[in-house]
């Protein structure tokens, strides 16, 4: 019965040594994961704003098309609480911007955004018959929509002037 048991255990170790196959190297930790993508801002120098400017995720785009909230997409309640409990590029002071300011940023010519969408955006700025307005990016328009409506999300900060 002993001699079974060491016969077993040496054929199941030389198995497993053998099924390893080909290992890929894994990379070292101060080279970024090929899936992680930094934390950009666009810094809007005449305005003193720092503008959250991070990929859209499949889930995200989902979200806005079926109308529910996830990350950067969803209600304008979804919205505002996501951008106060953001925690991005090292700063935790975020909100959501006001129409004007979202106009401001996509008047500026050319594409400002690394990662932009083209649909509508949230703000914070409210409209009549319990409406928000949002901001059409390319041709920074805006209109109101229905606070349960599904929107993409852009959060800005103010940045202090320097004296």
């Amino acid at each position: 019965m002993k001699y079974r048991v060491i016969v077993s255990g040496v054929v199941l170790s030389c198995a497993f040594l053998m099924a390893g196959g080909d290992i890929a190297p894994v990379a070292s930790i101060s080279e970024p994961a090929s899936n992680c993508a930094p934390e950009e801002v666009y810094v809007e120098e005449d305005a003193h704003l720092m503008w959250q400017d991070q990929k859209y995720s499949d889930r995200e785009d989902g979200a806005y098309k079926r109308e529910y909230s996830y990350g950067k997409a969803g209600t304008w309640q979804h919205a505002m609480h996501y951008c106060q409990r953001l925690d991005y590029a090292g700063y935790r002071d975020w909100r959501l911007p006001t129409s004007e300011e979202l106009l401001h940023v996509h008047r500026i010519v050319g594409e400002v955004f690394h990662y932009a969408r083209g649909n509508d955006f949230w703000t914070s700025t409210p409209g009549s018959e319990n409406r928000y307005y949002v901001v059409f990016p390319a041709d920074a328009y805006q209109n109101k929509r229905k606070p349960g409506q599904s929107n993409y999300i852009r959060c800005v900060r103010c940045m202090v002037k320097e004296k």
